[in-house]
């Protein structure tokens, strides 16, 4: 039985982006026989909410193995809230203890956390144990670098994180048995900023469709009280991260709804979870938007994180559910799946040639609005936006959009399926084991970028 071990710095019952793969994962590693401990982190004070409804996906046959982390309670004096800086000794030296009590076969990292990353490459330095590394976003990322980009978020904490990626990414990266990514642009970026990264060192796994969720979520969507509210007006909902990346996508949809105002009124639009801050703490982006194009009555947000299954909720409540593509082009929306499973019509807003409408001319199943991605004249997206929620209202309801291929979606982006190519990864490391392949001097692990 081949034994892995996966570092997540979140897991249920916390409910964070980063640790979805691997909990959707868990149950078809169990079934395909490896014997796996989730290594993860003792929060006590998580800034993600905790859904104890996670919990019952988790397979009881899966060791869960949780590292203290120092409490934000007095790292917060610190300015220092970042949960991997908080757990980094703790967790270390806890994955050292499993590594000498357990002959692990592989240890997979699967966060977003990513100074725990280079973790993998000490132990393996130390126990020969190889490891492969999840790159779900970017771990260095110049998109806050190229022209016109806005202004990045987090001040100096920023330039502390873009500093340690350029200086860990590749001294960790250039030990890795292998690179998952869920963006073929990734690993293109990688390509191209090292020249000992080749085409075999990384593969490309898309998110999962969460269809095991979508049982619990159907079964609160029958029993709870409703997410949205009712009422007479079309509801327009969209859950998840709401970056400045996407306001020129919402700067498209508010100018279509403000196009047709007499009609608009049928419109209510909600926004729920579109920051990553604690209830309370975060702030609004649609506020000003919606006040510039007069909509401040028919747009409401809460930018305080809500559950997964309560995501999942709103697309089975909404009559209309809405995707917004990203200006950062690699960008790779883990919401296309579920929001396609939920059955509802679907209006994708997005920048031409991005991974979001790459996604959706092969998948099918939304009506897609693109507009070019520089520049400010995007008369001819807005119209045909403007046009098509104009029918919809009209007809309530019928929307021109290709159906959706849910064969394509089941045989190659849900959970098992990516479980799939999860293990046919691991299983191949494993039967390799070939020697190290890299025999480079420090100065190669550094970016071949003009600023490096």
């Amino acid at each position: 039985m081949p034994r892995l071990l996966i570092v997540s710095a979140h897991f249920p019952p916390v409910n964070a982006p980063d640790m979805q793969r691997v909990r959707m994962s868990l149950p078809h590693f169990v079934d395909a026989g490896w014997e796996v401990v989730v290594l993860t982190v003792d929060d006590r004070q998580p800034q993600a909410p905790v859904e104890p409804d996670l919990l019952q996906t988790v397979p009881p046959a899966v060791r869960i193995v949780r590292a203290h982390a120092w409490s934000r309670h007095w790292t917060r004096w610190f300015g220092l809230n970042n949960l991997g800086l908080r757990t980094l000794p703790f967790l270390f030296l806890t994955g050292r203890r499993l590594l000498r009590e357990t002959a692990f076969d592989l240890v997979y990292f699967s966060t977003t956390q990513f100074i725990l990353l280079p973790l993998g490459r000490a132990w393996r330095s130390e126990f020969g144990v190889p490891y492969v590394i999840d790159l779900q976003d970017p771990w260095l990322n110049d998109y806050y670098r190229q022209p016109g980009a806005p202004r990045p978020p987090g001040g100096w904490k920023y330039h502390f994180a873009h500093a340690s990626a350029r200086l860990l990414e590749g001294w960790t990266l250039s030990r890795a048995a292998h690179v998952i990514s869920v963006s073929e642009s990734y690993l293109a970026t990688l390509q191209q900023r090292y020249r000992w990264f080749g085409p075999g060192s990384g593969s490309v796994l898309t998110f999962g469709a969460p269809d095991v969720d979508f049982t619990l979520a159907r079964k609160k969507f029958r029993t709870d009280p409703g997410m949205l509210p009712v009422g007479g007006n079309l509801r327009i909902a969209y859950a998840g991260r709401l970056g400045p990346d996407m306001v020129p996508a919402l700067e498209v949809l508010f100018a279509a709804l403000a196009r047709l105002r007499d009609r608009a009124g049928r419109f209510e639009l909600y926004f729920y979870g579109t920051s990553y801050a604690p209830a309370g703490e975060g702030v609004a982006t649609t506020t000003q938007l919606a006040e510039r194009h007069g909509l401040s009555d028919l747009v409401h947000e809460q930018p305080a994180r809500i559950g997964y299954i309560d995501s999942l909720r709103i697309m089975l409540e909404t009559d209309l559910a809405l995707l917004l593509g990203s200006a950062d082009a690699s960008y790779s929306p883990s919401k296309v799946y579920p929001t396609l499973l939920a059955g509802k019509p679907i209006i994708a807003v997005a920048p031409a040639n991005t991974v979001l409408t790459t996604l959706i001319r092969e998948l099918g199943g939304a009506a897609l609005v693109t507009f070019p991605p520089t520049g400010s004249a995007h008369a001819e997206a807005v119209d045909r936006l403007a046009g098509l929620l104009g029918d919809f209202a009209e007809s309530r309801g019928e929307f021109p959009a290709t159906p959706a291929n849910l064969d394509l979606v089941k045989s190659r982006y849900t959970a098992a399926a990516v479980a799939i190519g999860q293990l046919e990864i691991f299983n191949a490391i494993i039967t390799r084991q070939k020697p190290d392949r890299f025999s480079r001097s420090v100065a190669d692990y550094w970016p071949d970028t003009p600023d490096a």
